[in-house]
């Protein structure tokens, strides 16, 4: 279920843009700072990938897996209050062993210095965050999506300042 400020947001970019569909609204991250500092990475740049572990997919937990990601989808990216900052659409997902992540990959997931370096030492420490210690032959999915709306000119009432 999402919030009335999810739908209303949904809303207007519906409005300005003429896109529809399903969509999703979620968060980076695993607690509000990192939810607000990876959120405005993704709207004012240069944030366009996110990685996450092929495992989150797959648990066979009480609750549901969370859905793979997968071309076209649109996603509401909500900051640390659960508020709405923008929407993205996936435009590329891979899976890869966490070893085999690249330079190229790490730039555009665009965190710290946006080196591959930054990259390992930021996800370990996450993963592990989270209770799952990575591997060089863990697998990781690679979700590399565009921002559609708002572009920079274009804040929706209420995000002006923001």
């Amino acid at each position: 279920m999402t919030s009335p400020a999810v739908e209303a947001f949904w809303r207007s970019f519906v409005e300005a843009t003429g896109i529809d569909g399903p969509y999703s609204a979620w968060s980076f991250g695993n607690d509000p700072a990192m939810a607000d500092e990876l959120g405005l990475l993704v709207r004012d740049g240069p944030k366009r990938a996110t990685t996450s572990l092929l495992s989150w997919y797959e648990d066979d937990d009480p609750d549901p897996a969370e859905p793979m990601p997968v071309v076209g989808a649109l996603s509401v990216v909500l900051d640390g209050r659960g508020d709405p900052i923008c929407v993205i659409r996936t435009v590329k997902v891979e899976v890869r062993p966490f070893g085999e992540v690249d330079e190229t990959f790490a730039w555009v997931e665009g965190e710290g210095d946006r080196s591959l370096g930054h990259w390992r030492d930021a996800h370990i420490r996450f993963f592990a965050s989270e209770g799952r210690p990575v591997e060089e032959e863990t697998l990781v999915v690679l979700d590399t999506f565009e921002q559609v709306w708002p572009n920079r000119d274009e804040r929706p009432p209420g995000l002006a300042g923001l």
